[in-house]
């Protein structure tokens, strides 16, 4: 009978330096970066730490749908009310935090500096490794 390794740690489950944006660059300059790094997500930040985050659907729905053009500011349509768990946290903390704010994706900090991002999908990897959402997680993009 084999034995499964469990996280402990935020740190042992996150995605380690997220990719960033400046909450004033434009819509424009956050999908480009989002397209070059094939994420759906980036940490919106100020100086040195996470101020909140913007996701490809909220440059959809909630920036060009509601007439926004591309050089509107992330800052206009990115979610303010950030999320966010510490690198020594336990990975219960952060389920219990992202269910809380009713969030997929977590900022993480050491202390007031951005170290990494964790999702509904890292903590499935880690929690329930059979589950579909975990596979789903795991699979390469299918383009």
């Amino acid at each position: 009978m084999s034995e499964q390794t469990t996280a402990q740690t935020v740190a042992d489950v996150m995605t380690p330096a997220p990719t960033t944006v400046d909450s004033t660059d434009t819509l424009e300059t956050a999908a480009r970066l989002m397209a070059q790094e094939d994420i759906g997500v980036l940490v919106v930040r100020s100086g040195p730490t996470a101020t909140g985050v913007v996701t490809d659907r909220d440059i959809v729905v909630r920036g060009l749908a509601a007439g926004l053009g591309a050089q509107a500011t992330v800052e206009q349509v990115a979610s303010d009310k950030v999320a966010t768990v510490g690198i020594t946290d336990p990975v219960e903390t952060a389920v219990a935090v992202m269910r809380e704010a009713a969030v997929r994706r977590a900022p993480v900090l050491d202390g007031d500096m951005l170290v990494g991002i964790v999702s509904i999908g890292d903590l499935a990897v880690e929690r329930d490794p059979s589950s579909a959402l975990a596979d789903i997680s795991r699979a390469e993009p299918n383009r």
